[in-house]
């Protein structure tokens, strides 16, 4: 009771403006442009899932672009027609498509909202998850000025209970740490995006005694060698985010002890089935984990929500209010945040709709 034979996948690609402009050494992203997925069953039963790679590849070698040729050529005939008792098992269908795995997820996830919804169940207690609201927790990006004092003055009036600033070659470690100080009642996370590949590890060194709650992902995604070497001389735990591309990664980190928490990107490593994968490493191994985001729309935000309803989060991950990153989120209900958490969905699935109207606003394409 509960499986599902897949008769049709629809593919929504659309670019929505950001409300602000998203900037770190990287990259600055204006719009985002991302694929949403319908997968319908033959009763007619509606999955979704969102595609969060970015439209170049600065981020990850995955793109928009590849996502789509790799959904509409080789994924999306490999499950049309197919039946599954269960959503763990759409992964399977694809395994001889090499790597994709962020094109793999949106359907890996829309499978398990579709599978929720054949259960009648909201997809967190599907997941056994243990808990009903998800502390909330905002990203913010800029330099350690006024601004930025500003900016986290808002956040916690907001009822956030997590701010996560990014780090760049002008961060002044002793700025940063007033910063934190003045605010003793919030967790603080710092994001390197791996600009200490440049700066190196003294430079690193240097933020050790700032507060902060973590570093993420100091040196670049291949530099196991210079995190290990962090780890070994600073006290501030060092968090490892886009060194977490796979499965095979987390379990790397867990016996190389290169590391104390992972960021699970849900979107990255291949969806909820992979996902469920790297918790129970992180659960075996003692590692602190939380889930990071990709400038996602509610459909994906909706998937990590419920994954973050696990007991095994231990920190808070990158959940902001819908209207943080838009004027307009093509998915409703919106995200809000109350008395800084999110209270999850009672409704069957991941508890979201496309919003149909504001999708053919943004849309630039359909299969």
């Amino acid at each position: 009771m509960g499986g599902f034979t897949i008769r049709e996948i629809r593919l929504y690609r659309v670019l929505v403006p950001l409300k602000n402009h998203f900037s770190t050494h990287l990259q600055t992203v204006k719009e985002r442009e991302s694929i949403f997925v319908e997968m319908v069953d033959l009763e007619g039963e509606v999955g979704l899932g969102e595609c969060v790679a970015f439209s170049s590849p600065w981020y990850t070698e995955e793109t928009v672009q590849t996502c789509w040729d790799a959904l509409v050529n080789w994924l999306i005939p490999a499950l049309v027609d197919k039946e599954f008792t269960h959503p763990s098992e759409v992964s399977a269908a694809f395994s001889h498509v090499k790597g994709n795995r962020m094109a793999k997820a949106c359907l890996d996830q829309a499978a398990w909202d579709l599978f929720a919804m054949k259960k009648d169940l909201p997809l967190w207690k599907l997941l056994d998850g243990v808990r009903n609201e998800i502390d909330a927790g905002v990203v913010l990006t800029g330099g350690v000025d006024d601004r930025m004092v500003s900016s986290v003055r808002k956040a916690r009036d907001a009822g956030y209970k997590r701010v996560k600033l990014k780090i760049d070659a002008d961060t002044n470690p002793v700025e940063l740490k007033k910063l934190v100080d003045s605010s003793a009642d919030m967790l603080f996370f710092a994001d390197a995006n791996g600009i200490f590949d440049k700066l190196g590890l003294d430079a690193l060194k240097r933020f050790d005694q700032a507060g902060l709650t973590l570093i993420e992902q100091p040196f670049g995604d291949d530099e196991w060698a210079m995190h290990w070497k962090a780890g070994q001389s600073m006290e501030t735990p060092i968090a490892l985010d886009e060194s977490i591309r796979s499965v095979l990664d987390a379990e790397r980190m867990a016996t190389s002890g290169v590391g104390s928490v992972v960021v699970l990107k849900p979107g990255r490593i291949g969806g909820t089935t992979e996902a469920l994968k790297v918790i129970e490493i992180a659960k075996e191994n003692d590692l602190a984990i939380w889930i990071g985001g990709m400038i996602e729309f509610g459909i994906s935000k909706a998937h990590n929500l419920a994954l973050a309803s696990l007991p095994q989060f231990s920190l808070p991950g990158d959940f902001s209010a819908s209207t943080h990153f838009w004027h307009e989120d093509p998915v409703e209900p919106s995200v809000e945040i109350e008395n800084g958490v999110i209270k999850l969905s009672k409704r069957p699935g991941i508890g979201v709709n496309l919003n149909k109207e504001l999708v053919e606003k943004y849309l630039i394409e359909s299969y």
